[in-house]
């Protein structure tokens, strides 16, 4: 199931987050970046003010199961661009469609808004996410400048099917 998150979810998600971040980030970025009482403190934090904006600003979506939150996904609109700011699945549910499910529940979101382009940075080695997005259809802007360790994907949000 797929349903905006709560205030009350965000322990799970930071603590979600902070596993999903530590498969990528292994032996590339500085452990304390990513790891630690400290690590899930910020996430927490984050997430906290993400949960709590407004919904013209954007929106956070969990994937439940079983009373479980198995991923999240949040986006936000500031000076006119949508960015999907995370997207995240527990290692322990991937490849069970709860990205898929997550990335259409946001696709519905921005349809229902009017949004018409969405951005994304994905770290650089981070291969398995890099390959959702492709087959979701987001994909690099040749002109587009690098964010340090990261690449900016761009995708068109396409008509609901049927349209």
């Amino acid at each position: 199931m797929i349903r905006t998150a709560l205030a009350a979810d965000v322990n799970a998600i930071a603590a979600l987050h902070v596993r999903a971040r530590a498969t990528y980030y292994e032996g590339r970025v500085p452990e304390e970046t990513y790891r630690g009482d400290r690590a899930v403190e910020r996430a927490r934090e984050a997430w906290s003010r993400a949960v709590a904006r407004v919904a013209a600003e954007g929106e956070v979506l969990c994937a439940e199961r079983d009373g479980e939150v198995t991923g999240v996904a949040a986006f936000r609109t500031a000076d006119g661009e949508t960015t999907l700011t995370q997207l995240h699945v527990d290692p322990g549910h991937w490849r069970r469609g709860t990205g898929a499910a997550l990335h259409a529940a946001c696709l519905d979101a921005w349809r229902r808004a009017g949004i018409e382009r969405v951005r994304l940075e994905v770290f650089e080695h981070n291969h398995r996410a890099q390959a959702f997005y492709a087959a979701h259809g987001w994909s690099p802007e040749p002109s587009a400048a690098r964010s340090g360790s990261h690449l900016t994907l761009w995708l068109r949000v396409p008509p609901a099917s049927g349209e």
